[in-house]
């Protein structure tokens, strides 16, 4: 039997978290080098994955199928295509940075009610997060998906409710109760869109008779299985209104600027930029290989919603004054890109929503952990506390730059192509909705450049004149973030080569064909 490669990525970290928790108490560096070098260990796993994979070979490859509750058709069965390998990898890089940067956050805090903060549980809940994640990325049998997508709200309800972030205005005792909100909120809405995909879980066994997504997608496509209009378009929504509160979209966004807002940097980066990736990566997997003739079906709707966020998420970025919630409206506005992308049903549309997946993480990263770095030295998430901090913290104020000309999509950097593509992809099918979407384009650039021009530029803050620039560790974090910001813009082909053809497989789920240009159609 071969190594069990799939399995193995996802049960590193997971076993990684459990020897993190059981580190002593009093050995919170030994902890935080462990969650360290499993997080390494899990990215050369990855890494290993990403090499084998062949995009000219099987759409699903480094299978795993074993027996698990045979009795309802449960398998263990994991199997990744171009898409799944792409996300896996993006995981696995962000994770090792995420615990860098958060090396101090979980460090004991005593406040006046003698609260400590527990430093091993903080890094082993991020393992186990990311273990979930993977998994989910991996599992092609519908059950043992939704297990780990419903799972994973766990860790993250205690990274949010218990790890908030120190720069609060308002003392610890209201700090403490906004949290517990944030950490409610998300935890109720994801549970309230869970609910609604079990049952479509459910309504899916009854149909189809099992939940192998391999088996029933072949089922469909070749008439085996017969599944009535109505009951298609019910299970498709099921399943798409709990992939949508995940991705997250308009208007089951709340949750996001909330739990963003009240977590540490590292967290926040782990919810938008690895967490909320799994809802936009199963409408791709899930909804449109499932129930394709109710994806066309939805597709206008979906468009409308799509751009509406684009739009309604810039529109209220520009009016923040809090830095990391003007980031969460940001992301809301980029996961509009992606599900335009993904529902434009045109390959150009659907490899940019891809490619926007990964760039979004690396570029989400580099803006959230560097304002991070920022926000820890003043003390306040408030844009108005800060101006000049370029005359005291130069490679700080560059990075951030950068992080904040890549969440513009700047040409020359990565979110560049996937959005060029996006909006390609989508004008050849919905000329309207692609014209309309631009404008978020326009409003990404008013609120990166007046961020930047609020917080680095003009006069120097007498508070802010012995603020220490970027420290060794903290340039450990961003500039490979950055290195790969410019590489995968300048040269996006070794993502390409990986996403297209799974992108061609999923068109052809959906029985679609990219508009002919006119020219072409002229002759």
């Amino acid at each position: 039997m071969s190594f069990p490669l799939l399995t193995a990525t996802a049960a590193l970290p997971a076993i990684g978290a459990i020897a993190t928790a059981a580190v002593p108490a009093t050995q919170r560096t030994a902890a935080k080098w462990l969650a360290l070098l499993v997080s390494v260990a899990t990215l050369v796993l990855a890494v290993v994955v990403l090499v084998r994979f062949d995009p000219d070979g099987d759409r699903y490859q480094l299978t795993e199928s074993h027996a698990w509750i045979a009795d309802f058709g449960v398998r263990y069965e994991l199997g990744v295509d171009g898409i799944g390998v792409a996300l896996i990898a993006l995981t696995a890089l962000l994770i090792p940075f995420i615990i860098l940067a958060g090396w101090h956050d979980a460090d004991p805090l005593e406040t006046g009610s003698g609260r400590w903060r527990p430093t091993q549980g903080f890094f082993a809940l991020i393992l186990a997060v990311e273990a979930m994640v993977i998994i989910s990325f991996e599992a092609t049998d519908v059950f043992l998906f939704y297990i780990f997508f419903e799972a994973m709200l766990i860790p993250m309800y205690f990274l949010i409710g218990g790890f908030g972030d120190r720069a609060h205005q308002h003392g610890e005792k209201a700090a403490a109760t906004q949290r517990s909100y944030a950490a409610v909120k998300f935890l109720l809405y994801n549970l309230a869109g869970g609910l609604v995909m079990l049952a479509a879980v459910i309504g899916l066994y009854v149909v189809a008779g099992n939940f192998s997504l391999t088996e029933i997608a072949e089922a469909r496509a070749n008439g085996s299985l017969e599944m009535s209009t109505s009951t298609e378009r019910w299970l498709f929504l099921g399943f798409f209104l709990a992939f949508a509160v995940k991705a997250p979209m308009w208007p089951l966004h709340t949750w996001l600027p909330n739990a963003m807002q009240e977590s540490t940097a590292p967290v926040a980066v782990l919810i938008t930029a690895v967490v909320d990736k799994v809802g936009t990566f199963a409408m791709l997997r899930f909804c449109l290989q499932l129930f394709p003739e109710a994806s066309k079906w939805a597709t206008p709707a979906i468009m409308v919603l799509a751009v509406v966020s684009i739009i309604y998420g810039a529109l209220l970025a520009v009016g923040q004054r809090d830095i990391k919630r003007l980031i969460a409206y940001a992301s809301i506005s980029h996961f509009g890109f992606i599900i335009m992308g993904i529902f434009a049903m045109t390959s150009q549309g659907q490899s940019g929503a891809t490619l926007y997946m990964v760039n979004h993480g690396i570029s989400t990263a580099a803006l959230l952990l560097v304002a991070g770095f920022l926000i820890s030295r003043r003390g306040s998430r408030l844009i108005a506390d800060y101006g000049g901090v370029q005359k005291v913290a130069p490679v700080l104020a560059g990075t951030f730059l950068i992080g904040g000309l890549a969440t513009l999509s700047l040409p020359g950097l990565a979110p560049f192509v996937s959005e060029f593509l996006v909006l390609v992809g989508t004008f050849t099918r919905y000329p309207v909705i692609g014209v309309i979407a631009t404008f978020g384009i326009v409003l990404a650039a008013l609120y990166t450049l007046v961020l930047y021009q609020r917080t680095m530029t003009g006069p120097l803050k007498p508070e802010l004149a012995r603020m220490p620039d970027l420290r060794v560790r903290e340039i450990a974090v961003a500039a490979p973030l950055i290195v790969l910001l410019v590489f995968l813009g300048v040269y996006p082909k070794p993502l390409t080569d990986i996403v297209n053809p799974a992108v061609k497989q999923t068109m052809s789920d959906v029985q679609q064909k990219d508009p002919q240009p006119e020219a072409e159609a002229a002759k």
